[in-house]
């Protein structure tokens, strides 16, 4: 993982709480001075596409440990008491198996809780006291990933043995990201990675760009280039509904390079005649500047209710 090395640092702490909990509670005594259970619960905060569960991933497997990722979704119940008895299953069931438990967007379940105004606010603020309490308990590690740090109860901060904050991506740790996104498997010809890493974008996106330029160049029949990443940044800017920052990727490319293989980039179709499919410059900064009118106009109406 890319990270500075104060979040590093944290991370191997985290660690090194759970590989060596029976010497320092057991074999040194530490046991007999707390009254709370042994296990570890840690808040992971940032950016989406800033490495949060990659962390808890990286965790798992460095431990030995299943990663148990809850849903969330299906834990949560409109009933009375069904929350709670679905996160008693879930803890009961982590703790005999030895896993760690991931909850994932974590400010969902784990909010502020509210003025009690009505017996929907009372039971809800239940759901979040009995989770205090589960977690005390807990034997095990669990950790918690979120957006939004700031909207998680302040009495669950409180219980936390550790926090990370994943910040955004600089420019350099970028690059280093770039550096290492295709294994020494994956056919690359001239990837700069000095421009790549202009681009302003968090790890998860570098990732997803990555792998559709990869399908593209294997649809191509040919290897990753910068042309392959363009394409697969502008598909990318597309999904997020963002217009593509011009001023970042402006040098992807070079006059050198073969006009053949942008459009090849751009397209990645079998059975498409390319001599026929060859586009001008002018053309191909054209269909550019339409898409991102395209893109200002649907945030235009999804600002104006038109949707």
């Amino acid at each position: 993982m890319i990270l500075p090395e104060t979040q590093t640092q944290t991370l191997k702490d985290l660690i090194n709480r759970i590989k060596y909990r029976d010497q320092v509670y057991e074999d040194w005594g530490m046991a007999s001075k707390t009254n709370r259970g042994f296990g570890i619960t840690a808040l992971f905060a940032g950016a989406s596409g800033t490495g949060k569960t990659m962390a808890a991933n990286v965790i798992a497997q460095t431990l030995n440990l299943d990663l148990y990722r809850i849903d969330l979704s299906a834990t949560v119940s409109k009933y009375i008491g069904e929350t709670e008895k679905n996160l008693k299953q879930i803890f009961d069931a982590a703790e005999s198996g030895g896993v760690v438990l991931l909850f994932d967007e974590a400010d969902a379940i784990f909010g502020k809780r509210s003025p009690v105004n009505d017996s929907r606010d009372r039971y809800a603020n239940l759901e979040v006291s009995y989770l205090l309490q589960r977690l005390e308990t807990y034997n095990g590690l669990a950790i918690l990933t979120t957006n939004l740090k700031e909207s998680i109860d302040p009495a669950f901060l409180r219980r936390l043995q550790f926090v990370v904050r994943f910040p955004f991506p600089d420019e350099a740790q970028r690059r280093r990201i770039w550096q290492r996104v295709y294994p020494e498997t994956v056919p690359t010809e001239n990837l700069n990675f000095k421009k790549l890493a202009k681009l302003n974008v968090a790890g998860g996106n570098i990732r997803n760009i990555a792998l559709n330029a990869a399908f593209k160049a294997a649809a191509a029949g040919t290897e990753v280039t910068m042309a392959h990443l363009l394409a697969a940044t502008e598909g990318e800017f597309r999904k997020l509904e963002q217009p593509l920052p011009s001023q970042e990727v402006a040098d992807w490319l070079t006059t050198e390079e073969p006009q053949q293989a942008i459009t090849q980039a751009m397209f990645s179709l079998d059975g498409v005649d390319w001599e026929d499919a060859m586009i001008t410059e002018e053309e191909l900064a054209e269909w550019r500047r339409k898409e991102q009118a395209e893109i200002a106009e649907l945030k235009r109406q999804e600002r104006e209710g038109d949707f």
